[in-house]
């Protein structure tokens, strides 16, 4: 099999986590999670999975490298999942080995249990990981993944409960973290969201009794579904016979849903919690203009993420918005390994900048994001080798301080830009005319909290920005991670 390697000049941004998304009630439900799937790639292009249940054949599946539209859209592979039911997940290795000898790491994954098969797709990830799979290889379990998720499978074997439903609650009451799942017995379809809800997962209905999951609204719109609500924060559905029924098996907790989901994780024409996602980027740079004004000719976005961003500093500034940089859009994130000489033209593969436009300019560049620096080092020298006479970069969220442990692909603190230098050291370093991060504040104004965030009970997650964690990382704590002292 041909490796599938990650874009090698997309490490300067916090990856997605994975999506998922599942179909009950329609006869070709493997092909509608294959579409499902296919608008949820920008959250997972490494792997994905499709499990299908039909009567006559059973539960199965098919796990694959790369692209859904390279490995799903094949006569020769959706032939080999039948039925009505289906799940499926796309990939970033948040938890686990990377890399493309991983396949049995590749979900959704499948169990065989007295009263049945189910298989479980998570997005998320679970902050006792470890400590739960030791003690599962203590009590005999034998692993076939080095994923998170698997141990949820394990948990499911050793509950007493009747039934399939119910043991994913036990198992799920065990976990800590953060968790999405969708799940599928021979006749059920199973969405459970953790507590908190820090990931999204939304419902949606197709015509009078077939129904899905999925991680984003945008799920549902590829496949024509209607959007019915978002399954919330504790809560579980369980769909069969076109009926859905919802419990809450976990004690009542405050929702921290994950605010850089408004920032870049989330396609911008889905909608989270009730807002546009495309709305709130825009008003991100509104409160960027009204907090960090700066005379220039031309506000330019870091394409795709920083688009909306710039559209609305542009708007609430009155500066002219301008396609100052052009995105390579058949570069996509698959690559052939590089030599040495072409890694040595980094971004350039990637982005362009329109000279014309640029050349004796003063520019601002607005960018979801800065982790740890190196990309946005290489877009100003680009910007100035066009001839721009500045250079002034405007971030659609605060400095990223803090690691993520509830799904995001984190660099370790020391590497984050945020965690070892100041506003003004980051902009001598980056080396621009000046450099503005939104406040926490601001975020939060333009998701929708009026007062900007409040302290003793902020709404969103944003430990990654804040380091005020809601759950503790219990696994990194053992490995000697320190958390923000107390104020």
């Amino acid at each position: 099999m041909q490796p599938f390697y990650a874009h090698p000049f997309d490490d300067d941004k916090l990856k997605e986590e994975c999506g998922i998304f599942g179909v009950i009630g329609v006869s070709d439900a493997s092909n509608f999670t294959a579409l499902g799937l296919h608008a949820l790639q920008h959250r997972g292009q490494e792997a994905g999975g499709i499990v299908s249940y039909d009567p006559s054949t059973g539960f199965n599946s098919a796990r694959r490298f790369g692209y859904v539209r390279d490995n799903f859209t094949k006569a020769d592979v959706m032939e080999t999942l039948p039925g009505s039911l289906a799940i499926g997940h796309v990939r970033y290795s948040t938890a686990g080995s990377k890399g493309a000898t991983a396949i049995r790491d590749v979900q959704p994954f499948f169990g065989e249990f007295s009263m049945g098969g189910a298989a479980i797709a998570h997005n998320g990830n679970l902050t006792n990981a470890a400590a739960l799979r030791r003690e599962l290889i203590e009590r005999g379990s034998i692993f076939q993944s080095s994923s998170d998720s698997e141990c949820i499978i394990h948990l499911m074997a050793r509950s007493i409960q009747k039934n399939i439903s119910e043991r994913i609650k036990d198992a799920l009451r065990r976990v800590e973290g953060a968790f999405s799942v969708v799940a599928m017995t021979r006749t059920k379809l199973i969405g459970v969201r953790d507590p908190l809800g820090v990931r999204p997962l939304v419902l949606g209905r197709i015509g009078d009794s077939a129904w899905a999951l999925s991680s984003e609204t945008c799920g549902l719109d590829i496949i024509g579904a209607e959007f019915v609500r978002e399954i919330e924060p504790g809560e579980m559905v369980v769909i069969e016979d076109g009926k859905v029924n919802s419990t809450r098996p976990f004690a009542p907790a405050k929702s921290r849903f994950c605010i850089f989901e408004h920032v870049y994780f989330s396609r911008p024409d889905s909608i989270l919690g009730g807002r546009s996602v495309y709305e709130t980027r825009r008003a991100i740079g509104v409160e960027l203009a009204k907090e960090a004004p700066v005379d220039a000719d031309l506000v330019c976005p870091v394409p795709d993420s920083g688009t909306p961003a710039a559209i609305g500093y542009s708007q609430q500034s009155g500066i002219p918005y301008a396609m100052g940089i052009i995105r390579n859009q058949y570069m996509g994130r698959t690559f052939i390994e590089p030599s040495e000489s072409i890694r040595n033209m980094g971004v350039r593969l990637k982005l362009n900048v329109n000279r014309a436009l640029i050349k004796g300019k003063r520019v601002i560049l607005v960018d979801d994001s800065v982790v740890r620096g190196t990309t946005s080092r290489k877009i100003k020298d680009m910007i100035l080798e066009a001839g721009a006479a500045e250079v002034h970069f405007r971030i659609a969220s605060p400095p990223t301080a803090w690691p993520c442990f509830y799904g995001v692909d984190t660099p370790e603190r020391s590497k984050l830009l945020a965690a070892t230098m100041t506003e003004e050291e980051m902009r001598e370093w980056i080396g621009v005319d000046s450099l503005k991060f939104i406040t926490l504040n601001g975020l939060y104004r333009a998701a929708g909290e009026a007062n900007g965030r409040d302290d003793a009970s902020p709404k969103y997650c944003d430990a990654c920005f804040s380091g005020d964690y809601p759950i503790a990382p219990l696994d990194k704590l053992e490995e000697g991670f320190q958390m923000k002292a107390a104020e």
